[in-house]
């Protein structure tokens, strides 16, 4: 399989309608027969759904307009497509992607490189998309079907990189849903403001995000959620799935799925292994490992106990002049299907 690049331009709604417009056959075929999206849309009348609209109009007008252009790209009801952009901000036993994390110091430079796993059944639907709105700024990033970005892979002009990982709390108020605010940190010009956007106390669901960006040697991770942060700088390689692991969020109620276990000890494990920094090749290996029987790190099974497949890998090298970047989709060759340069800021003056 190889990753199809989409290419968007113009005001929040054009922006919105052209994610709608490509994802709207995949949307109509895989997603909106799930009883999840049916569960979801059953709820969008409830006052923490009415709530959770309200906050994104308020907070985030820009983010709703790219929501109603959305929908209207899908050619489907508003109330649907905020419900499914909110699926990670309601607490229910339905998983809703996955995905495992590397970062660290990569001999002089930093690296993020990054597993998306997603509904197999979206294997060839997503696409890379390469985004320059009329406000805010550019940015690349992988996209699923019927959503925002800003929520799996990405890096934006000003050489930010964001990665992010699923987390399931046992209770979720509501709040800003956890999509619109990784869709605003592609927004951000610094790592520092990306950071301030997603460890806001108003938030509803749970994310881990990692930061980096050209000219600037450190990588952040993020346990975010409603009930606290945990914000780290990186001096080590080290790694995430989905759940939190940080000792000061040891009081947040959390729902670990046994991949998610699994795939934080062996990825620890491997890195363990490592004997120093993180390179393209070694995190490609550790990423793709397979070794876990039936709950691997590299996830291909149709039984999938969490109903998740490893639909792409990132590597991002961030350097202090730029970030470059590849996009994996099949985990036999070490030849990128697409790859790219984005310059720091400050080698452009």
């Amino acid at each position: 399989m190889t990753l199809s690049q989409i290419h968007l331009e113009g005001d929040a709604h054009a922006i919105g309608h052209g994610l709608g417009v490509f994802g709207r056959d995949a949307v109509h075929m895989h997603l909106r027969p799930l009883a999840l999206w049916q569960h979801l849309t059953s709820l969008a009348q409830t006052s923490a759904a009415l709530q959770m609209r309200q906050a994104v109009q308020t907070a985030f007008p820009r983010y709703w307009r790219e929501i109603e252009g959305l929908a209207a790209g899908l050619q489907l009801p508003l109330d649907e497509v905020f419900m499914w952009n909110c699926r990670g901000d309601f607490v229910l036993q339905q998983s809703v992607d996955g995905c495992t994390t590397l970062f660290g110091p990569a001999g002089g430079d930093t690296l993020i490189a990054h597993n998306e796993d997603g509904y197999p059944q979206l294997r060839g639907s997503c696409a890379f998309a390469h985004v320059k709105p009329e406000s805010g700024l550019a940015f690349s990033s992988f996209v699923y079907p019927g959503s925002l970005p800003g929520h799996t892979l990405a890096v934006n002009e000003c050489g930010l990189v964001a990665t992010v990982n699923n987390i399931r709390p046992a209770s979720i108020p509501a709040g800003i849903p956890r999509q619109v605010l990784g869709r605003a940190t592609l927004d951000a010009r610094t790592l520092q403001e990306a950071v301030a956007t997603v460890i806001r106390t108003d938030r509803a669901g749970a994310f881990h995000h990692t930061f980096g960006q050209a000219g600037n040697n450190q990588v952040v991770s993020v346990e975010a959620s409603a009930e606290g942060s945990a914000v780290r700088e990186v001096q080590r390689p080290g790694g995430h799935s989905n759940h939190l692991i940080a000792p000061s969020l040891e009081q947040v109620q959390q729902r670990i799925t046994a991949s998610s276990d699994t795939r934080q000890r062996r990825v620890d494990q491997r890195l363990k292994q490592l004997h120093g920094d993180l390179s393209t090749d070694a995190a490609l290996d550790i990423l793709r490992d397979t070794s876990g029987g039936h709950l691997p790190v590299y996830r291909t099974a149709a039984d999938d106990p969490d109903d998740e497949n490893t639909l792409a890998t990132g590597i991002f090298r961030i350097s202090a002049s730029a970030v470059e970047w590849r996009i994996y989709t099949k985990p036999d060759t070490n030849r990128p299907d697409l790859e790219g340069v984005v310059l720091s800021p400050l080698s452009n003056s």
